[in-house]
Protein backbone atom coordinates (compact mmCIF):
# COMPACT_ATOMS: atom_id res chain seq x y z
CA UNK A 1 0.00 0.00 0.00
CA UNK A 2 1.55 3.60 -1.02
CA UNK A 3 2.31 5.73 1.87
CA UNK A 4 -0.83 8.97 2.09
CA UNK A 5 1.86 10.79 3.47
CA UNK A 6 4.14 10.07 0.37
CA UNK A 7 1.48 10.89 -1.96
CA UNK A 8 0.48 14.36 -0.41
CA UNK A 9 3.99 14.79 -0.57
CA UNK A 10 4.29 14.23 -4.17
CA UNK A 11 1.42 16.34 -5.16
CA UNK A 12 2.67 18.97 -3.25
CA UNK A 13 5.73 18.97 -5.43
CA UNK A 14 5.72 22.78 -7.34
CA UNK A 15 5.86 20.81 -10.36
CA UNK A 16 2.73 19.04 -9.56
CA UNK A 17 0.95 21.61 -8.35
CA UNK A 18 1.55 23.69 -11.54
CA UNK A 19 -0.15 20.62 -13.36
CA UNK A 20 -3.05 19.90 -11.18
CA UNK A 21 -4.23 23.48 -9.65
CA UNK A 22 -4.71 25.46 -13.16
CA UNK A 23 -7.84 23.10 -13.97
CA UNK A 24 -9.03 23.13 -10.34
CA UNK A 25 -8.83 26.88 -10.58
CA UNK A 26 -10.83 27.18 -13.92
CA UNK A 27 -13.18 25.08 -12.41
CA UNK A 28 -13.72 27.09 -8.66
CA UNK A 29 -13.48 30.44 -10.85
CA UNK A 30 -16.42 29.28 -13.23
CA UNK A 31 -18.24 28.02 -10.38
CA UNK A 32 -17.88 31.41 -7.89
CA UNK A 33 -19.11 33.21 -10.63
CA UNK A 34 -21.99 31.60 -10.98
CA UNK A 35 -22.66 31.79 -7.55
CA UNK A 36 -21.96 35.11 -7.23
CA UNK A 37 -24.21 36.17 -10.25
CA UNK A 38 -27.11 34.05 -8.48
CA UNK A 39 -26.29 35.52 -5.07
CA UNK A 40 -26.13 39.34 -5.82
CA UNK A 41 -29.03 39.31 -8.23
CA UNK A 42 -31.07 37.35 -5.41
CA UNK A 43 -29.33 39.89 -3.06
CA UNK A 44 -29.95 43.36 -4.84
CA UNK A 45 -33.22 42.94 -7.01
CA UNK A 46 -35.00 40.06 -4.95
CA UNK A 47 -34.64 40.09 -1.18
CA UNK A 48 -36.69 42.33 0.82
CA UNK A 49 -35.88 45.52 2.54
CA UNK A 50 -35.03 45.20 6.20
CA UNK A 51 -38.30 46.12 8.36
CA UNK A 52 -35.41 48.63 10.49
CA UNK A 53 -32.52 48.64 7.96
CA UNK A 54 -34.60 49.42 5.06
CA UNK A 55 -32.28 49.36 1.45
CA UNK A 56 -29.15 49.38 3.78
CA UNK A 57 -29.24 46.06 4.50
CA UNK A 58 -28.10 45.10 1.11
CA UNK A 59 -24.75 46.21 2.12
CA UNK A 60 -24.74 43.05 4.14
CA UNK A 61 -24.15 40.29 1.11
CA UNK A 62 -20.67 41.96 0.42
CA UNK A 63 -20.06 42.84 3.84
CA UNK A 64 -20.46 39.60 5.85
CA UNK A 65 -18.58 37.45 3.90
CA UNK A 66 -15.60 39.89 3.07
CA UNK A 67 -15.29 39.73 6.89
CA UNK A 68 -15.60 35.59 7.62
CA UNK A 69 -12.80 35.60 4.48
CA UNK A 70 -11.01 38.71 5.97
CA UNK A 71 -10.40 36.20 9.25
CA UNK A 72 -10.02 33.15 6.87
CA UNK A 73 -7.81 34.45 5.00
CA UNK A 74 -5.47 35.11 8.11
CA UNK A 75 -5.95 31.81 9.78
CA UNK A 76 -4.84 29.73 6.35
CA UNK A 77 -1.14 32.55 6.10
CA UNK A 78 -0.94 31.31 9.90
CA UNK A 79 -1.71 27.68 9.12
CA UNK A 80 0.81 27.98 5.72
CA UNK A 81 3.47 29.65 7.95
CA UNK A 82 3.22 26.92 10.68
CA UNK A 83 3.54 24.11 7.87
CA UNK A 84 6.54 26.21 7.07
CA UNK A 85 8.41 26.37 10.02
CA UNK A 86 7.60 22.81 11.14
CA UNK A 87 7.02 20.63 8.74
CA UNK A 88 9.21 22.48 5.45
CA UNK A 89 6.40 22.23 3.51
CA UNK A 90 7.64 22.95 -0.09
CA UNK A 91 4.56 24.94 -0.89
CA UNK A 92 4.09 26.68 2.16
CA UNK A 93 5.16 29.98 1.95
CA UNK A 94 4.06 30.26 -1.65
CA UNK A 95 0.28 29.73 -0.17
CA UNK A 96 1.60 32.21 3.03
CA UNK A 97 2.47 34.59 0.65
CA UNK A 98 -0.37 34.47 -2.04
CA UNK A 99 -2.78 34.48 0.55
CA UNK A 100 -1.58 38.07 2.33
CA UNK A 101 -2.94 40.25 -0.23
CA UNK A 102 -5.95 38.60 -0.86
CA UNK A 103 -6.77 38.67 2.65
CA UNK A 104 -5.95 42.58 2.96
CA UNK A 105 -7.82 42.98 0.10
CA UNK A 106 -11.39 41.39 1.98
CA UNK A 107 -10.23 43.07 5.23
CA UNK A 108 -10.39 46.57 3.63
CA UNK A 109 -13.54 45.77 1.59
CA UNK A 110 -15.43 44.56 5.19
CA UNK A 111 -13.90 48.04 7.22
CA UNK A 112 -14.87 50.08 3.74
CA UNK A 113 -18.94 48.49 3.75
CA UNK A 114 -18.99 48.16 7.51
CA UNK A 115 -18.52 51.86 7.64
CA UNK A 116 -21.37 52.35 4.61
CA UNK A 117 -23.25 50.22 6.80
CA UNK A 118 -22.59 52.31 9.94
CA UNK A 119 -23.09 56.27 8.94
CA UNK A 120 -27.27 55.15 8.35
CA UNK A 121 -27.35 52.48 11.50
CA UNK A 122 -25.04 54.13 14.42
CA UNK A 123 -25.02 57.98 12.74
CA UNK A 124 -21.35 57.49 11.91
CA UNK A 125 -18.74 55.87 9.74
CA UNK A 126 -16.46 54.63 12.44
CA UNK A 127 -16.19 53.94 15.96
CA UNK A 128 -13.69 52.99 18.51
CA UNK A 129 -15.20 49.86 19.79
CA UNK A 130 -14.76 46.22 19.99
CA UNK A 131 -14.98 44.68 16.47
CA UNK A 132 -14.17 47.40 14.24
CA UNK A 133 -10.77 48.20 16.58
CA UNK A 134 -9.61 44.33 16.24
CA UNK A 135 -10.95 43.96 12.76
CA UNK A 136 -8.38 47.38 12.01
CA UNK A 137 -5.52 45.67 14.02
CA UNK A 138 -5.96 42.83 11.73
CA UNK A 139 -5.56 45.23 8.73
CA UNK A 140 -2.56 46.16 9.88
CA UNK A 141 -1.03 42.51 10.74
CA UNK A 142 -1.92 42.03 6.97
CA UNK A 143 0.21 45.31 6.04
CA UNK A 144 2.59 44.20 7.94
CA UNK A 145 3.38 41.11 6.74
CA UNK A 146 3.72 42.70 3.38
CA UNK A 147 6.17 45.09 4.82
CA UNK A 148 8.16 42.91 6.36
CA UNK A 149 8.47 40.24 2.93
CA UNK A 150 9.11 43.02 0.78
CA UNK A 151 11.86 44.92 3.29
CA UNK A 152 14.67 41.71 2.93
CA UNK A 153 16.83 40.92 -0.08
CA UNK A 154 17.14 37.44 1.77
CA UNK A 155 13.88 35.49 0.33
CA UNK A 156 14.69 32.60 3.11
CA UNK A 157 15.33 34.97 5.79
CA UNK A 158 11.77 36.96 4.78
CA UNK A 159 9.71 33.95 4.93
CA UNK A 160 11.07 32.62 8.03
CA UNK A 161 10.32 36.03 10.08
CA UNK A 162 7.32 36.44 8.12
CA UNK A 163 6.07 33.07 9.78
CA UNK A 164 6.79 33.88 12.88
CA UNK A 165 4.81 37.44 12.69
CA UNK A 166 2.10 35.49 11.47
CA UNK A 167 1.47 32.67 13.94
CA UNK A 168 2.37 34.99 16.15
CA UNK A 169 -0.59 37.68 15.22
CA UNK A 170 -2.74 34.55 14.78
CA UNK A 171 -4.18 35.44 18.67
CA UNK A 172 -5.85 38.80 16.64
CA UNK A 173 -8.81 36.08 15.64
CA UNK A 174 -10.37 35.00 18.70
CA UNK A 175 -10.58 38.82 20.11
CA UNK A 176 -12.64 39.68 16.93
CA UNK A 177 -14.92 36.29 17.61
CA UNK A 178 -14.98 37.25 21.59
CA UNK A 179 -15.42 41.17 21.29
CA UNK A 180 -19.23 41.13 19.97
CA UNK A 181 -20.17 36.83 21.16
CA UNK A 182 -18.35 36.30 23.91
CA UNK A 183 -16.89 33.05 24.96
CA UNK A 184 -18.60 30.10 26.35
CA UNK A 185 -16.88 27.18 27.68
CA UNK A 186 -18.57 25.28 30.55
CA UNK A 187 -16.39 21.73 30.21
CA UNK A 188 -13.60 23.89 31.13
CA UNK A 189 -15.36 26.73 33.23
CA UNK A 190 -14.75 29.46 31.19
CA UNK A 191 -17.11 32.36 30.84
CA UNK A 192 -16.07 35.22 28.74
CA UNK A 193 -18.56 38.51 28.54
CA UNK A 194 -18.32 39.98 25.16
CA UNK A 195 -17.41 43.72 25.06
CA UNK A 196 -18.91 47.29 24.84
CA UNK A 197 -19.14 47.21 21.13
CA UNK A 198 -22.18 48.58 19.08
CA UNK A 199 -21.42 46.10 16.48
CA UNK A 200 -24.32 43.23 16.66
CA UNK A 201 -23.59 39.64 17.25
CA UNK A 202 -23.54 36.86 15.00
CA UNK A 203 -27.25 36.26 13.11
CA UNK A 204 -26.22 33.42 11.12
CA UNK A 205 -24.13 30.65 12.95
CA UNK A 206 -25.65 30.58 16.23
CA UNK A 207 -26.63 27.73 18.48
CA UNK A 208 -29.60 28.08 18.66
CA UNK A 209 -30.10 28.81 14.27
CA UNK A 210 -30.09 31.95 11.96
CA UNK A 211 -32.27 35.05 13.78
CA UNK A 212 -32.17 36.29 9.48
CA UNK A 213 -35.38 35.38 7.57
CA UNK A 214 -34.72 32.94 5.09
CA UNK A 215 -35.42 35.42 1.73
CA UNK A 216 -32.06 37.24 3.13
CA UNK A 217 -30.51 34.14 4.93
CA UNK A 218 -30.60 32.45 1.45
CA UNK A 219 -28.80 34.59 -0.84
CA UNK A 220 -26.33 35.88 2.33
CA UNK A 221 -25.24 32.25 2.40
CA UNK A 222 -24.60 31.89 -1.69
CA UNK A 223 -23.14 35.15 -1.46
CA UNK A 224 -20.55 33.94 1.00
CA UNK A 225 -19.94 30.79 -0.67
CA UNK A 226 -19.25 32.45 -4.07
CA UNK A 227 -17.11 34.57 -2.51
CA UNK A 228 -14.84 31.82 -0.68
CA UNK A 229 -15.05 29.87 -3.62
CA UNK A 230 -13.78 33.50 -5.29
CA UNK A 231 -10.83 33.30 -2.56
CA UNK A 232 -9.35 30.17 -3.23
CA UNK A 233 -9.70 30.86 -6.86
CA UNK A 234 -7.60 34.34 -6.15
CA UNK A 235 -5.12 32.00 -3.88
CA UNK A 236 -4.41 29.24 -6.52
CA UNK A 237 -4.08 32.05 -9.21
CA UNK A 238 -1.14 33.89 -7.08
CA UNK A 239 0.04 31.13 -5.58
CA UNK A 240 0.88 29.67 -9.87
CA UNK A 241 2.21 33.66 -10.07
CA UNK A 242 4.35 32.97 -7.18
CA UNK A 243 5.62 29.66 -8.58
CA UNK A 244 6.65 31.33 -11.77
CA UNK A 245 8.19 34.17 -10.30
CA UNK A 246 10.42 32.41 -8.36
CA UNK A 247 11.33 29.83 -11.31
CA UNK A 248 12.17 32.86 -13.24
CA UNK A 249 14.56 34.04 -10.62
CA UNK A 250 16.39 31.24 -10.05
CA UNK A 251 16.77 31.02 -14.44
CA UNK A 252 18.07 34.85 -14.11
CA UNK A 253 20.29 33.91 -10.77
CA UNK A 254 21.82 30.49 -13.53
CA UNK A 255 22.30 32.79 -16.24
CA UNK A 256 24.10 35.43 -13.55
CA UNK A 257 26.48 32.98 -12.92
CA UNK A 258 27.28 31.63 -15.62
CA UNK A 259 28.41 34.96 -17.11
CA UNK A 260 30.05 35.93 -14.26
CA UNK A 261 32.18 32.27 -14.97
CA UNK A 262 32.62 33.72 -18.90
CA UNK A 263 34.25 36.74 -17.60
CA UNK A 264 36.47 35.36 -15.15
CA UNK A 265 37.77 32.29 -18.19
CA UNK A 266 37.86 35.25 -20.47
CA UNK A 267 39.94 37.31 -17.97
CA UNK A 268 42.40 34.10 -17.00
CA UNK A 269 43.13 33.96 -20.92
CA UNK A 270 43.60 37.30 -21.57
Amino acid sequence: MANPLRQLEQLANPARFMSWSRPLMIAIAVLAAGLLSVGLYQAFFVAPEDYQQGQTVRIMFVHVPSAWLAMMGYGLVALSSFGLLVFRHPLADVSAKAAVPIGLAFTFLALVTGSLWGKPMWGTYWVWDARLTSVLVLFFMYLGLMALRSSMDDELLASKLTAVLAIVGVVILPFIKISVEGLSIPWLGIELPSWNTLHQPSSVMRSDGPKIHPSILWPLLICALGFTLMFFAMHLKAMRNEILRRRLNAMMQVQVQRARREDATNEAQA
